[in-house]
């Protein structure tokens, strides 16, 4: 069985080293087959072991994180134990998630890690590719973003709702995507774990997944490429960013003048016009196309859900999540206050003074002087950064503030030849303009990967 399929590990190899790989929504194993390529080039079937996920192929990724953990878990194991039939010996993990495979990825470690698995293995390499860190809620104010918010979470099954964290996970009366956050979680124990943990963000294009959740960050700097000075990786450039100083802003002599700009956007507008007109047509046609088959997919997920939780093997998976319990009313405030303020519409926080955040309803969430809280990162975010801060949910802050805990090295790639950058970053399939994907990849194998 080819590896983009799977698994095509010989028994008789010895390697002591397990690579997992997880696909995205609507993906299937054939979107790593660059990536599983890449590795195998660089280290032979006698030191790496690459497991390909296959199990929530397709429509099956409507499903849920949770489920998806455990189907990728169950793969993982399943592997794990033949291995161990046949003689081989695995004594280190690796991870890597594309898109929301790296969500799911995040939530099969933490049940890994509960079954005593981390006992006996070294957990590695922990990687993303472009995937949404902090769900895909827009900040973005307009009733376009409204809508986007609105719609979307309701057109993907379960994994919408948790993408756009309007879910309530189980008995936690959390999302989902806050409690993999959780710093008492099995899963963030899970993550702290791994020698190594690395993503790569799209800076530009990334319609599926954009910067700011992709990199964990409460700025998206690259919004306007013209005002800022990028600086690249040596031998990498210019697709992959210096991680510690990636973007600095321009000197206003350098920007263009309002002129210009007003000029060059009035050129652009009417170039698209023509596009625009042709999206108007047909947005009426494929929402209604869209809305169908989504209904379709989401009656078929509950069922493939249903038929899951009945399936055997589970109650191993059925475990505490929070180590201590958690803060549950602290979480409830939280909840309560972030439907309060979906209302709201801002682009980004105002660059205000002390009052005006702790004036806010957001300041009963935890005190104010803690360091690091929610509030705190709101304040030193938009007093001391270049850029300005995105106007996120408590819990989005909060997920920043916990997963930069662990420590991450975060690279800003700038894909320039192609609009698809999602697909791009990773090679999804072979395709001229995705080449410079292959720099990001190449990268990654030679630097990052540690074997």
């Amino acid at each position: 069985m080819r590896e983009s399929e799977g698994t095509s590990i010989d028994p008789e190899r010895k390697a002591d080293h397990l690579c997992v790989l997880v696909h995205g929504l609507w993906g299937n194993p054939s979107h790593l087959a660059y990536l599983a390529k890449s590795l195998r080039e660089k280290h032979s079937e006698d030191n790496l072991n690459i497991l390909v996920a296959k199990s929530n192929s397709g429509s099956y990724t409507y499903d849920g994180i949770e489920t998806g953990g455990e189907r990728v878990t169950q793969e993982i194991e399943s592997l794990l134990q033949e291995l161990e039939k046949d003689g081989a010996s695995i004594a280190k993990l690796s991870v890597v998630g594309y898109s929301l495979g790296g969500l799911i990825a995040r939530y099969a470690i933490g049940l890994l890690h509960s079954k005593g698995w981390f006992e006996r293995i070294q957990p590695v390499n922990f990687t993303t590719f472009a995937t949404p860190h902090l769900g895909v809620r827009t900040p973005l104010r307009g009733y376009h973003s409204q809508l986007w918010n609105a719609f979307g979470s309701r057109t993907l099954s379960a994994s919408g709702r948790q993408l756009f964290t309007i879910d309530t996970f189980r008995d936690t009366n959390r999302p989902i995507l806050s409690l993999l956050a959780d710093p008492d979680s099995i899963f963030m124990r899970a993550l702290s774990l791994f020698k190594n943990r690395a993503l790569y963000a799209n800076i530009t294009n990334d319609r599926s997944a954009p910067y700011y959740t992709t990199a964990i960050s409460a700025t998206d700097p690259f919004v306007n490429l013209e005002a800022v000075n990028l600086h690249y990786l040596d031998s990498y450039s210019p697709n992959i960013l210096i991680p510690e100083h990636a973007v600095s802003p321009k000197p206003a002599q350098e920007q263009l003048s309002l002129y210009t700009r007003l000029t060059s956007s009035s050129q652009n507008l009417l170039m698209r016009v023509p596009l625009y007109t042709a999206i108007a047509a047909l947005i009426p046609i494929a929402t209604v196309a869209w809305t169908i088959n989504s209904g379709i997919q989401s009656f078929r997920s509950n069922k493939r859900i249903q038929l899951h939780e009945q399936g055997k093997g589970l109650d191993s998976y059925r475990i505490p999540f929070l180590t201590n319990g958690g803060n549950t009313a602290r979480s409830a405030v939280s909840g309560a206050f972030r439907r309060m303020n979906s209302t709201q519409g801002q682009d980004y926080l105002p660059e205000s003074s002390d009052e005006d955040l702790t004036d806010s309803n957001e300041a009963v969430l935890m005190d104010p002087s803690t360091p690091g809280s929610p509030l705190e990162l709101k304040r030193t975010t938009s007093r001391k950064a270049d850029f300005p801060t995105l106007a996120l949910s408590d819990e989005q802050f909060e997920m920043i503030r916990n997963l930069d805990s662990v420590g991450w090295k975060k690279y800003p790639v700038h894909i320039q030849n192609h609009g698809h950058t999602h697909a791009a970053i990773i090679v999804r399939m072979e395709k001229l303009g995705f080449d410079e994907g292959k720099v990001v990849v190449r990268h990654w194998v030679d630097e990052e990967f540690e074997i």
